[in-house]
């Protein structure tokens, strides 16, 4: 039951009842609706900001999920990089040093990409930083390993022919120590045998018996194998690639013949004394690049220490030469 209001009217002195119209309910109950509906917007705008609803935590829990991934992606990256950092350093200072090949610039190595902006469809989101960054990094390491592997290549096609110049340069004594007398004269000014007048010596005499072996002092090619050299007899000369070339000469008699491919250790001649020479022995020579060198250096296949450095001793005594 509604409660009943009365109003005092002075005029009358007496109370009345106070009859509400209709017009005065109705405004009264539209204010109370705007003001629920007012109320309540409020609310949910309010309870959105601080409260997250099913479908909003479930976002949040696979925002919250991708950051974790991108962080533990960046891990594995700083790994790559370091992991690339010293192949690169082993690379430039082992690899390419040992094949006299130029080391490869950092900046070469770990330059960026200009121009266009590759990562325009990353950008307007929350993590849109964290994701170009990551996309970044993943690029510049692509780049590496592509400029790594190209290194690596090379150095392949290097090793291998470095190891052709290691089989082919030559690196043995022609006679073994067995069957030499001794070392007649070595490289540099020496006597002339016929005319006594003190010249360049351009190789290194050995001393032997007729017929003693003369053995291919690097794998190669012979390209000659004749007497039609002033002076020096029945000789060979062996092309072994690289600019190097060896001549045998004063030979007795030959046991290759033109063009025939030969190895290091191959018996190619035997020692005589054919030509401008005045006793059995073998005239040894190399050149490289077409300039005669000091055979010397080229004993390190098959001579030990002691060997050698008794062989360096003799060959440096300014005696008089056997050609």
């Amino acid at each position: 039951m509604s409660k009943v209001k009365y109003h005092y009217d002075p005029e009358t002195l007496s109370y009345r009842k106070v009859v509400r119209k209709k017009r005065t309910t109705f405004k009264y109950i539209s204010v109370f609706i705007l003001s629920s509906a007012l109320f309540a917007f409020i609310f949910v705008i309010t309870a959105s900001h601080y409260f997250e609803s099913p479908k909003e935590k479930a976002l949040t829990r696979e925002l919250d999920n991708l950051e974790l991934q991108f962080g533990l992606l960046n891990r594995k990256l700083n790994e790559i990089d370091l992991v690339l950092s010293n192949l690169e350093e082993r690379d430039n200072a082992i690899y390419r040093l040992y094949f006299e090949a130029n080391p490869i610039p950092a900046e070469q190595r770990r330059v960026g990409f200009g121009g266009v902006n590759r990562y325009k469809e990353f950008e307007g989101y929350d993590n849109s930083k964290l994701i170009i960054e990551a996309n970044k990094r993943l690029d510049i390491i692509q780049k590496q390993i592509v400029v790594q592997s190209k290194s690596l290549d090379e150095i392949a096609i290097l090793a291998e022919d470095k190891e052709k110049l290691l089989e082919s340069i030559p690196a043995i004594q022609p006679i073994t120590n067995e069957t030499l007398t001794r070392v007649a004269s070595g490289y540099g000014y020496r006597s002339d045998p016929f005319t006594k007048i003190r010249k360049f010596h351009y190789g290194m005499d050995f001393t032997a018996p007729r017929g003693t072996p003369v053995y291919a002092s690097g794998d190669g090619v012979v390209k000659r194998a004749d007497a039609a050299s002033s002076g020096y007899g029945k000789h060979i000369r062996i092309d072994h690639g690289f600019g190097y070339v060896s001549l045998y000469a004063h030979l007795y008699k030959y046991n290759v013949k033109k063009n025939q491919k030969v190895k290091r250790g191959d018996v190619i001649g035997f020692v005589g004394s054919t030509g401008r020479s005045e006793a059995p022995h073998l005239h040894y020579e190399i050149s490289k690049d077409g300039e005669r060198i000091n055979p010397i250096n080229f004993y390190y296949g098959n001579l030990s220490a002691d060997e050698f450095a008794k062989l360096l001793e003799n060959a440096s005594l300014e005696n008089q030469s056997l050609d």
